[in-house]
């Protein structure tokens, strides 16, 4: 099968020739139909990943091999499976959850697969959704759709469960409590989205981009903030009256982790999402005379999933824009999200 894969990092994606997968036991093979364009794959591409600090977390430290098709937030229909494998059926359309772990350990044993310790997830550990077939390990990991636009489900995938977990990190609170989002791309304007499903009314989104600014406010947004003005502090405060209980950094850079945590009250949470990396001086006593609490938060788990998938059907989930374009055209649409030039989610189609 053909798949456009990093053969070296920083290089462009080349069109290479890799082998069928032949599934056995409960394997599911799945022809790739749709497949979305994270941020998160700029820094695979690049090969590495900014620890703070002056240190650097490469690929092949994570067991990482080139060449790699990339590609996490994957929609096909399933093409071939398994003896063992249950409940599916060769056209079915499914949502493939990305983020697999080892399949053994305590953690995926209760449906943690996306923190298990030995993680083997689809487009990062093994061939993703830039190629034209991708292989999950059972029937569990396989969503239906259902009438959702494909394109759309496949952000689900990773977007849609990230932010659904970080946002049930953040919560409790009252409708009407003010959340901060820092970052208004495709992460931060499926949070929007998913916040007003979920009946939130108040949401501050700040970004660097004046075109972001006002996607966020058409996804939803109640106030923006210009995160790169030299009050930005003053204006985010302006905006939401005060200290706020929560703030999630889609972003996650050394700046902007300490400005979400700066806008936190007592007992306030500042959920980290993003890997553009860095690192945070943090005072040891001011958490003790103003408490806060910081949270790391990696994607979601196969149950978040479903549930996303089942808000989405219900029709309460508002649409994220979708820009498609061809499976031929992943450099392109790399380059793309490099430059800043994508609202919303870029979506690779067969």
């Amino acid at each position: 099968m053909k798949a456009w894969a990093v053969v070296r990092n920083r290089a462009p994606l080349e069109c290479i020739q890799i082998a069928d997968p032949e599934p056995t036991g409960s394997e599911v093979v799945l022809e790739v139909t749709h497949c979305g364009v994270c941020h998160s794959d700029l820094h695979f591409w690049e090969g590495e990943y900014d620890l703070g600090g002056g240190k650097v977390l490469k690929l092949t430290e994570r067991g990482v091999t080139l060449p790699r098709a990339m590609g996490h937030e994957v929609v096909g229909r399933v093409l071939k499976f398994g003896s063992e494998a249950e409940g599916v059926a060769v056209g079915n359309l499914r949502v493939v959850f990305p983020w697999l772990g080892c399949g053994r350990c305590s953690r995926c044993l209760a449906g943690e697969d996306n923190i298990c310790a030995t993680p083997s997830s689809i487009g990062v550990m093994r061939h993703g959704g830039y190629a034209e077939r991708v292989m999950v390990p059972h029937p569990r990991y396989l969503v239906d759709p259902g009438t959702v636009d494909p394109a759309l489900a496949a952000t689900y995938a990773c977007s849609g469960i990230t932010v659904y977990s970080a946002i049930r990190k953040a919560m409790p609170l009252p409708p009407d409590a003010p959340v901060v989002l820092i970052g208004a791309g495709g992460l931060g304007l499926a949070a929007i989205a998913m916040l007003r499903a979920l009946g939130h009314r108040t949401i501050v989104s700040l970004d660097i981009s004046a075109e972001k600014r006002d996607a966020a406010l058409a996804q939803g947004a109640t106030a923006v903030v210009d995160s790169a003005a030299p009050d930005a502090m003053a204006r985010l405060m302006e905006a939401t009256g005060g200290p706020v209980l929560a703030a999630i950094d889609f972003v996650n850079s050394g700046d902007t982790a300490r400005l979400g945590f700066e806008a936190l009250a007592k007992g306030g949470k500042l959920v980290l999402v993003g890997i553009m990396g860095g690192e945070m001086p943090l005072s040891l006593a001011s958490m003790i005379f103003k408490p806060r609490s910081i949270l790391g938060s990696a994607t979601g788990s196969p149950q978040d999933l479903r549930e996303v998938m089942a808000l989405a059907q219900s029709g309460r989930l508002p649409h994220i824009p979708i820009t498609r374009m061809k499976r031929d055209r992943a450099n392109e649409a790399l380059h793309m999200l490099h430059e800043g030039r994508v609202t919303g989610r870029i979506v690779l189609e067969a």
